[in-house]
């Protein structure tokens, strides 16, 4: 009797499975096939073929020293005087001029110099990641003074209105003398227990210091001494989780007229009338870096990869570039007719600013770009994680 049921159940058994063979063959080859020929949305997105509209063209090239590798820094070169500053976390200062990148003057230094440099009223001012401010002499790389903050420093000192202004990762921003670096005043906002790793460096207007914070606002800070003239939550940090919370304001925010305008972590950008605080508009499409500025249109990379071209006047979008999904974008620039980003994998993209469209490319490096490209005299100036700079023109 056992053996009767046992092979009923094996007859139902076959039966089934030939079922499944001629109805479900779709379902058996999932079951069974591997995934491996689904692209992986987690990966870079692959570069895309275009047809070139203008062309790169590069014109020089430089070592400022070993570079920031895996610290996530996003050092950059400062601009000024026909010269390029750049710093090394070791090898010191250099300036290059800025046509030919012949090196002007080297200042060694066994500091980690991290933060910087900035540049403005005859002075070149780097800091370190053990809290060392250092002041050079825009001319010749002589030391001027030395000055000490309690944290690392991540961002470019702003130098200007007889101040250099010094932000440290502890939230706090710092002010001293330009002449002898006495400090006058500091100012300390409490960091959220989550944040994306640097920060922008302060800004100038006429009187005051703007700063962009990692809880989401920009404040306007008085020069002669610190005190909060203003506030404005640009980007409001939500969320469930920490995570979810993060609304960093890590790029720089820009001064146009007397706009001012700032973009975050979360994904918003704000337009602010910098004498009152006063929000003109909100977009909702940004990022955690640095906004280029046209005359008539603002460029952002957002945390996706997206660069986005938008209304200086209104936020809204002019143009989305969506072809550099999770490469790991640096802040956009705007180079003459052209959007600048660089990426993870040393690439330069100029990309059309009436359109967005891909326009060139071209390989800086094998090593990522993490800063924000610089633009002087028709020329951009980027540097890689290895501490190289290059130098390009772009042409039609």
């Amino acid at each position: 009797m056992k053996s009767a049921k046992r092979s009923a159940a094996l007859r139902g058994a076959i039966l089934l499975l030939g079922a499944v063979a001629l109805t479900g063959c779709g379902t058996i080859r999932g079951w069974f096939s591997s995934d491996d020929d689904k692209p992986n949305t987690t990966d870079p997105a692959p570069l895309v073929e275009f047809t070139s509209t203008a062309t790169p063209e590069r014109i020089w090239t430089a070592g400022a020293g070993k570079g920031e590798g895996r610290i996530g820094v996003r050092q950059a070169p400062a601009v000024g005087d026909g010269r390029v500053y750049a710093a090394a976390v070791r090898g010191g200062v250099r300036a290059f001029d800025l046509q030919s990148g012949a090196q002007v003057w080297h200042y060694p230094s066994d500091l980690r110099l991290s933060g910087g440099p900035g540049h403005g009223e005859g002075l070149v001012v780097v800091g370190g990641l053990d809290g060392e401010v250092v002041a050079l002499d825009a001319a010749t790389g002589t030391e001027r003074w030395q000055a000490k903050v309690g944290n690392e420093v991540l961002a470019a000192p702003v130098i200007g209105q007889g101040a250099v202004i010094v932000r440290s990762n502890d939230g706090r921003v710092t002010a001293f003398d330009v002449a002898t670096g006495e400090r006058r005043w500091f100012w300390v906002r409490e960091l959220p227990t989550l944040t994306v790793r640097g920060h922008g460096s302060a800004l100038l207007g006429p009187g005051l210091v703007f700063v962009g914070n990692d809880d989401g606002t920009v404040v306007a800070l008085s020069i002669a001494d610190g005190r909060v003239l203003w506030e404005q939550l640009v980007g409001p940090p939500d969320g469930r989780t920490e995570l979810e919370r993060m609304a960093d304001i890590d790029g720089t925010p820009v001064l146009d007229g007397t706009v001012v305008f700032a973009t975050s972590y979360k994904r918003n950008t704000m337009a602010i009338d910098g004498p009152t605080g006063r929000p003109l508009w909100v977009s909702d499409r940004g990022g955690v870096g640095r906004l280029g500025v046209a005359p008539n249109l603002l460029a952002v990379s957002d945390p996706a990869g997206t660069v986005w071209g938008l209304d200086k006047r209104s936020g809204s979008a002019m143009w989305q570039q969506d072809g550099l999904a999770r490469r790991d974008l640096t802040s956009a620039v705007v180079h003459g007719n052209y959007v600048v980003v660089g990426d993870y994998d040393g690439y330069l993209h100029w990309l059309q600013l009436d359109s967005g469209q891909f326009a060139a490319r071209a390989r800086a490096g094998r090593d990522a770009l993490r800063g924000t490209p610089v633009v002087a005299d028709g020329i951009l100036v980027v540097q890689n994680v290895d501490g190289n700079l290059s130098a390009w023109r772009i042409g039609q």
